[in-house]
């Protein structure tokens, strides 16, 4: 009697710490990414299509919402995580910071939000649309799909000095290291993600300093192909109009293409933290996978990895955040 119930006393205990360590992993899945494929295969099912159909038709009017919801993902996930918090209007909030002053698109989400509100009421987050709708992006301008994980809940914080973890157009390739490390991204995520700059445009003033008194040994950016130098300088002259639009990938803008690699080992790269990618030894070993023939086949794959990777930084699942009624504003 004495030895059964000391091996009970032993099973009830085995026991109880196999529920403790279930519980455990069910709060990581809760509370960790918790994103899957298909999220809203019952609840909503018809939740993508809506989504894709409608930056498709936007992008029917306007080419230039692509890149724009491809980077305001990207800007939205690098701060506070993917939480929808870029879409909140406001004064002082992520979308009044200045890198965020050029983004295009929010339209679209408004218009795939109110569609999916009428379809299935409270159901389909706002950074879950704007995930799918940088996919759609992509799709739409000659790029390889993928599978996006859903399940994000929508952030209720937002503030404008918290873009400072955004990565800017003069950093060094440490720095920008050190930023998506502390994301969760490796180097390689790094080159990857910066080459969605194969589409959409920049602004001369981000640039126009690497062609005019660049420092105090060279008048121009010594990285930039001289023959392309004049270019530039046409398209960007001494003291003109800084908000004038540039192609980020020359001759090649509207198409998702691996043409951005090729640019930077030819010293054709826009911005200088893009440039930087080919100048840095270990950045431009990962460039140099994605050049030349073939190169596009590799970026498309890698690509698809990366942003399924970035998508998943600090998402809220399970009970955390809320479902917006309107993605531009908290619930009440």
């Amino acid at each position: 009697m004495e030895i059964h119930s000391s091996f009970a006393s032993s099973s009830q205990t085995h026991i109880l710490i196999l529920m403790f360590i279930w519980v455990l992993m069910s709060g990581t899945l809760v509370h960790g990414q918790g994103t899957r494929v298909g999220f809203y295969a019952t609840s909503c099912p018809r939740a993508e299509s809506i989504v894709s159909t409608t930056v498709a038709r936007h992008f029917r009017s306007n080419a230039a919402i692509a890149p724009g919801l491809l980077r305001m993902h990207f800007h939205d996930c690098f701060v506070r995580g993917c939480d929808a918090s870029v879409l909140i209007d406001g004064s002082n909030t992520e979308k009044t910071a200045p890198p965020n002053l050029g983004l295009k698109g929010f339209e679209v989400i408004d218009d795939a939000k109110t569609q999916l509100e009428a379809a299935c009421p409270g159901i389909v987050s706002c950074s879950d649309i704007l995930a799918l709708a940088a996919r759609d992006s992509v799709v739409l301008t000659g790029g390889g799909s993928w599978l996006v994980p859903t399940g994000r809940r929508d952030g209720r914080v937002t503030s404008a000095s918290e873009t400072t973890d955004l990565p800017g157009f003069r950093e060094s390739i440490d720095a920008q290291k050190q930023k998506f490390s502390a994301k969760g991204l490796n180097t390689q995520d790094l080159v990857v993600l910066v080459g969605g700059h194969t589409i959409g445009t920049t602004a001369c003033q981000f640039f126009s300093y690497r062609l005019y008194n660049f420092n105090s040994t060279s008048t121009s950016d010594p990285s930039i192909n001289p023959s392309f130098l004049p270019q530039l300088k046409a398209l960007c002259p001494q003291n003109g109009d800084g908000t004038k639009r540039v192609a980020l990938d020359t001759d090649s803008s509207n198409r998702f293409d691996a043409t951005f690699f090729d640019n930077l080992r030819n010293g054709r790269g826009i911005l200088e933290s893009d440039q930087k990618l080919w100048t840095d030894a270990s950045t431009r070993i990962v460039v140099q996978r994605f050049v030349g023939l073939g190169g596009l086949v590799a970026f498309n794959a890698e690509f698809g990895r990366s942003m399924v990777k970035m998508s998943n930084i600090g998402v809220k699942t399970g009970s955390d955040g809320e479902i917006r009624k309107i993605c531009s504003a908290i619930n009440s």
